[in-house]
């Protein structure tokens, strides 16, 4: 255990680290914990330097301490491949595979912090920071102008965690505990279904809207859409906040993970491993480097999709959000394995509502701020899609009970959703975010 300050250490205690901490861990905190292995210390400590043996264990611990240590190489190789100027797709590629580590480690980051400032902060830092990746690329994104890939990015990390991750999780525990009953509480999936249907009405109403106005005049439909879409987007900020409460004040134990004595993966991991300030660095250093690599992702994007012959919509809904969210997801299939589907619900349906109620309103709002006219309207084929994953969802988790063909009709839905962005053939306007393929029925191409 790292070197403590005095004002962490409470009657002779680490603050946090008693049953508060423990019995206040998240789903999410649970679920990256499942990637992650302990570090021998034993020649570190050997060294005799201590500001030397604080530097090394802490690397050792960040770095080498989850099982997706073998994809940092790919963040140089990712600098180098930029720097020296290799191709998109290259650079593409790397960036991805090392965006997949970084992820982790940021819950493992904040789940560090957490246990010095206690469950409530941690619960906040994580509804802030569980997904930092999609924040980052689509402010890049933002910066660049291109709104279809923001749009698509955020749209692909909903439908991934509603389809694919909760499908895998219910397809593989149910095979795998085929005789057993596998139960889970329906009051968390419940509140994270209400509030999906609220942030999909604020994304079909501005798509209705558009489709309901009067053609004759397109910039009037525009300028009204886009205050629509901004007034939709306060009111789901505001329901993401209310969440907050409801979820880290007035009724945390329904979204407390629980525990298990005999889970090794759960109960290993029950005292910090670095220092406060160590971890605070290291989470602005990681930030860092996400910035870094999603600005590389956003650059290239285009040109991977042209040397892939794979459009720049199915690498935006479909492989971001699957690379870019492979950690989390594997934690959670890792616990459908071991019966736990409370935490898988918590991890698929929480990271959903997070990218729903707090990424995508914020991203509006950060677009009007940049000047930039981003709105919700979705367009009619990826709204459709959004709004069908979240019914089937809905009704996938409404009895509190699972087997594998729940999962398997979640998964096949995904691969048709995928299937149909596959052979979508739509690619951003850089000049203006425009999105093309949606007519009215006399002014052509209408601003997105």
């Amino acid at each position: 255990m790292a070197s403590q300050e005095p004002w962490q250490m409470e009657n002779g205690n680490l603050k946090g680290s008693s049953k508060e901490i423990k019995h206040g861990r998240t789903a999410h905190n649970m679920s990256s914990s499942s990637l992650r292995k302990k570090s021998d210390l034993s020649l570190v400590n050997k060294v005799p330097c201590g500001l030397v043996r604080q530097l090394l264990a802490n690397l050792q611990e960040v770095i080498l301490g989850t099982k997706l240590s073998v994809l940092f190489p790919a963040i140089p190789l990712a600098i180098v491949a930029q720097y020296y100027g290799f191709a998109g797709p290259w650079i593409f590629g790397l960036s991805l595979l090392g965006l997949t580590p970084l992820a982790e480690r940021l819950g493992f980051l904040t789940e560090q912090i957490a246990y010095y400032t206690g469950p409530t902060v941690g619960g906040l830092l994580n509804a802030t920071c569980g997904n930092a990746t999609e924040l980052i690329i689509a402010i890049f994104a933002l910066s660049k102008n291109k709104i279809l890939v923001v749009k698509y990015s955020l749209l692909g990390s909903v439908l991934s965690n509603l389809l694919l991750v909760l499908g895998t999780s219910l397809f593989c525990g149910g095979i795998y505990n085929l005789r057993k009953e596998q139960k889970y509480d329906r009051k968390q999936s419940d509140i994270n279904s209400l509030l999906l249907l609220l942030g999909l009405l604020c994304h079909m109403l501005p798509l209705m809207f558009r489709y309901a106005a009067n053609p004759s005049g397109a910039a009037l439909i525009a300028d009204s859409t886009l205050s629509l879409s901004r007034a939709g987007s306060i009111v789901m900020l505001v329901a993401y906040l209310a969440y907050l409460v409801f979820q880290l004040w007035t009724h945390r134990q329904l979204f407390e993970a629980p525990e298990d004595g005999d889970d090794d993966t759960v109960s290993s991991d029950e005292e910090p491993v670095i220092g406060f300030w160590s971890s605070v660095v290291w989470l602005i250093l990681m930030t860092a480097i996400i910035a870094l690599l999603s600005e590389f992702v956003v650059g290239t994007i285009e040109v991977a999709s042209e040397s892939w012959g794979i459009s720049v919509t199915f690498i935006s809904i479909i492989l971001l959000p699957i690379v870019g969210n492979a950690a989390e997801h594997a934690g959670a299939v890792i616990f459908a394995f071991k019966n736990k589907l409370d935490i898988s619900l918590g991890v698929a349906l929480g990271s959903a509502t997070q990218i729903a109620m707090f990424v995508v309103p914020l991203c509006v709002l950060v677009a009007w701020i940049m000047g930039i006219r981003m709105d919700l309207d979705f367009s009619l084929l990826e709204t459709s899609s959004l709004a069908l994953a979240i019914i089937v969802t809905a009704f996938t988790l409404q009895d509190g009970s699972s087997h594998y063909m729940k999962g398997l009709v979640l998964l096949l839905c995904y691969v048709v959703i995928g299937a149909c962005f596959f052979v979508s053939k739509t690619t951003p306007d850089q000049g203006n975010g425009i999105t093309p393929g949606i007519k009215l029925p006399t002014e052509g191409v209408v601003s997105a």
